[in-house]
């Protein structure tokens, strides 16, 4: 497919920012909500909770006020660390550094109290590696923040120009910057400039620094665009968080698009999860992504039973899935159960992406597209899971898509035949720069070349995938780093694969999304383990039971043999700021002995089904060793 200039009613633009005067100054769209933060105060009563609305209009003058404030302490080019707390102005304050000119590098601000304590966590880890690596001029946070920060002892955060988002906010209007009202010349990001340091989830390692240009934003959201059939009629609800890269990449398509993005948080989200299917039927939502690992939490926790306000969700054309693997039963049970209020399984937009790329890679389909899968619409699927993309049949390709998308032999370079399994390659316009720093790792990852071609440099995603069928759909089967080396085989088998059988065998009892597969060396054949999380109030629970549940469950339905399961409290299972399972942190964690266990069981032998040898209590937890039968 081909973004630019598809339909002449959109204005194209070389950066994103460039779209705000422009709906702005349209004389329907320019007192149109673009975004709306809703808040969750009322927790789910009969009251509608608070609402905080900004018009492009209002969108277009306050970014031009904090652009012209920040170029009071910076310069263009400058780099500033962005660590406002998830709300409208965080949205003003990323396209207010676009229109800067300066490199923005959004990181969660974590909590404050603890800043220069022992009580520090991954979040201040991570803060201070973005510190050491993009080297800000400035950071920008809300008044509060600036001030714990100034009196901590972190020198590498004092040290920094502290700028508060609170004093950029209230800046006189200025007409000084971004779109000029003489020349109409534009002065903030170029095309080809870096705009954007956006730091990778972190879920197979420490998070990685992808240089983003603003066209190649501007470029991935457009293709986006155009894949969900997104225009100034469209709404948007979205609960992820706008730190990360896919929700950063909604705040964009809705600019880009003209729509309306209807925001709250995370922390929301997980606290109610039926919030989030409220927004949607409150404000007649049309498009919403979601992780799918999120869908059996809703399933869970968002039904009729907790909320009182009634559920629409008919006006949704695309609910899209994100963070791989998509998994066709959860899809299917979601259905059932919300399709009493309308949700229609057309509407099932499974979709592909990953920061290298600017986050959108593709979609499987979109909602307006008519699907003749039978009266009873039946997803396709293959090896339990939903496509991702559709690539098109190299016969019948008529221009150049936007993302193309190939399954390599990742030793050989070498495309595989469709049916292989591979490692999915990118090139697209969309592509990152790059890592920060230009380091080897950076080359090996975004300048691969396929075999026998010249000139393109492709993105390794590190995903495995394959293409099926007669329509070459493209199936995501998981990151090759967590793929698990069976002994007998040699099979590389996805670690999700052995976390989804290990959940069903208990789903009562183990906390869904909270279970880590490893084995006990990395990429190489050697015992594997399974670490879950348990749920909370499990008075009288069999737990030497589950574990053999879990074992029994993985031996049947994957045909990989677990020597060890250990069951975690609550939130023992590393996961990053987005959710995602850190399989690696997991491990690590295990074999330094900090896991929070509850219990454990080692087996020893091969046999799929052992029998008890003895129980005892170890550490502060029972462990119970077992041998074959």
């Amino acid at each position: 497919m081909c973004t630019e200039n598809y339909d002449p009613y959109y204005p194209d633009r070389p950066v994103v920012d460039q779209y705000i005067p422009v709906w702005a100054k349209h004389p329907v769209l320019g007192s149109k909500p673009a975004f709306i933060w809703a808040d969750d105060q009322a927790g789910g009563g009969g009251g509608v909770p608070p609402r905080e609305t900004l018009t492009y209009s209002e969108l277009d003058s306050a970014v031009q006020r904090m652009a012209a404030g920040l170029l009071e302490v910076l310069r263009r080019g400058d780099t500033v660390l962005v660590l406002a707390s998830p709300g409208i102005r965080l949205v003003k304050l990323m396209f207010a550094c676009q229109r800067a000119g300066l490199v923005a590098v959004p990181v969660i601000p974590p909590e404050p109290s603890v800043l220069g304590t022992p009580a520090e966590g991954p979040a201040h880890r991570h803060l201070l590696r973005a510190v050491s690596q993009t080297r800000p001029r400035a950071a920008v946070a809300d008044a509060g923040y600036v001030g714990v920060v100034m009196r901590s002892s972190v020198a590498a955060l004092t040290s920094l120009h502290l700028v508060s988002v609170d004093r950029l906010e209230s800046w006189p209007a200025a007409s000084t910057v971004g779109v000029a009202a003489a020349g109409g010349v534009y002065e903030g990001c170029g095309a080809r400039e870096t705009y954007l340091v956006q730091y990778t989830s972190g879920a197979t390692g420490d998070p990685k620094p992808v240089v983003v240009t603003a066209g190649a934003a501007a470029h991935n959201v457009r293709a986006a665009r155009k894949a969900y059939d997104l225009h100034p009629g469209s709404v948007v609800v979205s609960w992820l968080p706008q730190y990360h890269d896919c929700g950063l990449m909604f705040l964009l398509l809705t600019v880009v698009s003209g729509a309306t993005c209807v925001l709250t948080s995370a922390t929301a989200f997980l606290r109610r999860p039926r919030l989030w299917l409220e927004l949607i039927s409150e404000f007649k939502a049309t498009c919403t992504p979601i992780p799918s690992f999120a869908l059996p939490l809703v399933l869970r926790r968002g039904r009729s039973e907790h909320g009182t306000r009634p559920l629409q969700l008919q006006t949704l054309r695309n609910l899209i899935l994100v963070n791989e693997p998509i998994y066709k039963s959860s899809v299917d049970e979601f259905l059932e159960e919300f399709g009493r209020a309308g949700l229609r399984a057309s509407s099932i937009s499974p979709s592909y992406g990953l920061a290298e790329n600017c986050t959108f890679v593709s979609t499987a389909w979109r909602g307006t597209e008519e699907k003749s899968w039978g009266a009873r619409l039946t997803l396709p699927s293959y090896k339990k899971l939903l496509p991702s993309a559709r690539l098109p049949q190299p016969s019948l390709l008529a221009e150049k898509p936007d993302v193309e998308i190939v399954v390599v032999d990742a030793e050989t370079g070498k495309p595989v035949k469709d049916g292989v399994e591979g490692e999915i390659w990118l090139f697209s316009p969309s592509n990152g720069s790059g890592y920060l720093g230009d380091t080897p790792e950076s080359r090996e990852v975004f300048s691969a070349r396929l075999q026998g071609r010249a000139g393109q440099c492709f993105v390794r995603t590190s995903d495995l995938g394959v293409v099926h069928g007669t329509e070459r759909y493209l199936y995501v089967l998981g990151r090759t780093t967590d793929a698990i080396v069976v002994a007998d085989n040699q099979r590389r088998v996805p670690a999700h694969y052995i976390e989804t059988a290990a959940f069903e065998s208990s789903p009562g009892f183990l906390r869904g999304g909270c279970i880590a597969s490893f084995s006990t060396l990395p990429a190489s054949p050697s015992p594997v383990v399974v670490v879950a999380e348990l749920q909370n109030g499990r008075g009288g629970v069999d737990m030497a039971g589950i574990c053999d549940g879990i074992r029994q469950a993985v031996w049947r339905e994957v045909g990989v043999i677990v020597s060890r399961v250990v069951l975690a409290e609550s939130g023992g299972v590393p996961k990053t700021t987005s959710g995602k399972l850190q399989r690696g942190a997991a491990r690590a964690k295990l074999l330094a002995g900090k896991l929070p266990k509850v219990f454990e069981a080692r087996y020893a032998g091969l046999e799929p089904a052992p029998g008890v040898v003895m129980a005892k209590e170890s550490a502060g937890h029972r462990v119970r060793l077992q041998s074959p039968l």
